[in-house]
């Protein structure tokens, strides 16, 4: 069972990227900070484990040099798979709210099916499966999907999700950086956290 999913992202316009990767996360905002402090024109070495090196490559910044650190091959999210007795009401919630777009699924598969993207190629798969319940355990302190999203976007998003059937819920752990969950109309419990903040502590 999954227990916790941080996915890091931010958007652009007009696509969406993500980051998978905390350590490279960790490492490009200390390179930002040292670059306002002086200027140079060499090339500044940051290391990150070798799993990371795809999200420094997706990030597109030419300044940075990737040493790899170990020799763990690189792993990135490729899809989540979701059960709902009502794909099509599932599919119609996240297009409107969350504004991922459908693609298409393989015909090979002999279920009600939607194939989502959720940016960066990353995929949300959703299958009827008859007589699905949630889990009690989908709770902060239990399974959710956490997603990073700009803060700025949080009030129209959160407006989108009550409009379309999500119900909001404040978060039980205090942090210092803005966040919210809400549970959408399976059950499941998302996490949305403010893109820019800063790691905590």
């Amino acid at each position: 069972m999954i227990g916790h999913l941080g996915l890091r992202f931010w958007r652009t316009n007009p696509s969406t990227r993500f980051f998978t990767c905390p350590p490279f996360q960790r490492a490009y905002q200390n390179n930002q900070r040292q670059s306002r402090t002086h200027v140079s024109h060499a090339p500044t070495i940051t290391k990150v484990p070798s799993r990371c090196k795809h999200a420094a490559l997706a990030a597109g910044i030419p300044t940075v040099t990737i040493a790899a650190v170990d020799t763990l091959p690189p792993t990135r999210l490729h899809h989540l798979t979701l059960a709902t007795q009502d794909v099509i009401a599932s599919r119609e919630f996240f297009l409107k709210t969350l504004r991922w777009e459908q693609i298409p699924r393989p015909g090979n598969i002999d279920i009600e099916a939607a194939w989502l993207d959720i940016g960066d190629g990353q995929q949300l798969h959703l299958l009827h499966v008859e007589g699905f319940a949630p889990s009690p355990f989908e709770a902060e302190f239990g399974r959710h999907f956490a997603f990073d999203y700009p803060l700025a976007e949080f009030q129209p998003l959160k407006e989108r999700l009550l409009a379309h059937g999500a119900e909001l819920i404040k978060p039980i752990r205090d942090t210092p950086f803005e966040r919210f969950f809400f549970r959408e109309p399976n059950g499941y419990i998302f996490e949305m956290v403010d893109a820019d903040r800063q790691p905590e502590a």
